[in-house]
């Protein structure tokens, strides 16, 4: 079992920012895919951004330049979700994912409310 570890989420105006952090163990090797996926009320988990298996990161199509996803220098494990010019559809609980060895897992969930 691997654990994710979350943080950053909060409550923050619209047009404010906040940093979601996820960290796995620094002992998992390599990390296929590791990145966020939110949930708002009455919607289905989608995604937000998360670097793929080559390296490469990959962003919803409509978060594109508000949102960034990098990696920590010194933790290889352990990447960051900036999140800039939130709006209150921004709203929901942020889900940090990992894929490794063909296995699944999630973090327990960030809640990011934007109030207009």
């Amino acid at each position: 079992q691997v654990q994710l570890v979350e943080s950053g989420g909060g409550l923050v105006q619209a047009g404010g920012s906040l940093r979601l952090s996820c960290a796995a163990p620094e002992s998992i090797f390599r990390i296929n895919t590791i990145g966020w996926y939110r949930q708002a009320p009455g919607k289905q988990r989608e995604l937000v951004a998360s670097f793929t298996d080559a390296g490469r990161p990959d962003y919803a199509d409509s978060l594109k330049g508000r949102f960034t996803i990098f990696r920590d220098n010194a933790k290889k494990n352990t990447v960051y979700l900036q999140m800039n010019s939130l709006k209150p559809e921004d709203t929901a609980v942020y889900y940090c994912y990992a894929s490794l060895i063909g296995v699944d897992y999630w973090g327990q969930g960030t809640q990011v409310t934007v109030s207009s």
